[in-house]
């Protein structure tokens, strides 16, 4: 039997990258190319959530996608002819940063068609998913590799049954803008029992200041419960609804528990913070960072 595998918690291997969405926010940009192809650094942003996919061992990915979302395919194919005239030139180090990311992982591609929600994008994921626990992960949201968020997330999963996302505490005026999540404490500091979740909350509302973030490790049962979920906050599937009906109903597909995360995140999914991820992984590149920090620095002391 494989570490890490029981009988009733078999090892996870797939994970789903919802990657449907339009990206206005980042038009004109985004009028010809998928937000998930804009690059931080020298890397589109959909590969570090492939990486980081494969990195926690999950090396089946499927890709939820729409319309206008080829180059999504194209990256993690073979390019014969790139590899060809890099491979002529003796081009080695540019050559494997090509050959990596279509070496990552076994990937697969389904349309989601209507834009009906997060929790739709999800269950567009059945029929590849099939009867496993699984993963979702958003590509707004980066996690840096040091901190092994996922990988965590999936050892709580295969321990303790269920379903299994990620939180962040947030300032108390933030929560408006996350999912929430209402929560017990457990035997272990950064775990805790969720009881309850709601979408987008008012302030006076939440019960608590703690955010769901772009993570999910999930029992298969959610398909049947995202199937009867109506559509809820902005006339969308919610996968938060279907989340709340796990918590709620336990011996149904199990418990609902939360990985509470305080590393390094990076969230590409806003304009400003797209372009602070950027400085800040820059900065920390070995061939990129002495020289980026140097010059950083001055230009700081020159608009103050």
């Amino acid at each position: 039997m494989v570490a890490g595998m029981t009988e009733s918690h078999p090892r996870i291997s797939k994970a789903v990258i919802p990657a449907a969405g339009l990206g206005t926010r980042f038009l004109p940009a985004t009028k010809a190319t998928p937000k998930e192809m804009l690059p931080v650094v020298d890397k589109p942003a959909i590969q570090y959530v492939v990486e980081e996919a494969v990195s926690a061992g999950l090396d089946d990915v499927l890709m939820i996608t729409g319309r206008n979302k080829r180059p999504l395919e194209d990256h993690f194919d073979r390019n014969y002819e790139l590899e060809s005239a890099l491979q002529k030139k003796g081009d080695a180090d540019r050559l494997a940063k090509v050959q990596e990311s279509s070496d990552l992982a076994t990937m697969h591609y389904v349309r989601q068609g209507d834009p009906k929600g997060l929790g739709h994008a999800v269950l567009c994921a059945a029929p590849h998913v099939g009867h496993e626990p699984f993963a979702v992960l958003l590509g707004d949201d980066l996690i840096d590799p040091r901190d092994p968020l996922l990988a965590r997330m999936v050892e709580v999963q295969e321990q303790r049954g269920g379903s299994v996302i990620a939180l962040m505490e947030v300032a108390p005026e933030q929560i408006h803008l996350y999912g929430c999540a209402a929560i017990e404490a457990t035997d272990e500091g950064d775990l805790v029992k969720v009881t309850g979740l709601v979408e987008k909350p008012d302030v006076a509302d939440a019960p608590s200041n703690y955010a769901i973030i772009g993570r999910y490790v999930l029992d298969p049962h959610i398909f049947d419960i995202l199937r009867k979920t109506e559509p809820g906050r902005g006339g969308e599937i919610q996968l938060t609804d279907a989340l709340q009906q796990l918590a709620d109903e336990e011996k149904v597909g199990g418990p609902v528990h939360g990985v509470v995360f305080k590393g390094r995140r990076y969230d590409t999914g806003d304009r400003g913070d797209y372009l602070r991820a950027i400085v800040r992984l820059a900065c920390e590149r070995e061939d990129l960072g002495p020289d980026f920090r140097t010059w950083l620095r001055s230009y700081v002391a020159e608009e103050m």
